[in-house]
């Protein structure tokens, strides 16, 4: 069983603070499916695996 630790999401609040921008940015990013992310209830949870892997795409 995974620990709270080895989580494989990041919350919307962790993506804003990863790209140093706001939460309503990262919502905004969401529907366009750049990484993949799951709304379970209210949530969003962004798949940690597919947000790196964009990430790096980036080349910054």
């Amino acid at each position: 069983m995974e620990s709270i630790q080895e989580c494989r999401t990041y919350t919307v609040n962790e993506v804003a603070r990863i790209l140093g921008v706001s939460t309503n940015a990262v919502y905004r990013l969401v529907p366009e499916n750049l990484f993949r992310s799951v709304r379970i209830g209210s949530a969003i949870r962004i798949s940690k695996r597919s947000f790196d892997h964009w990430l790096e795409s980036l080349d910054l």
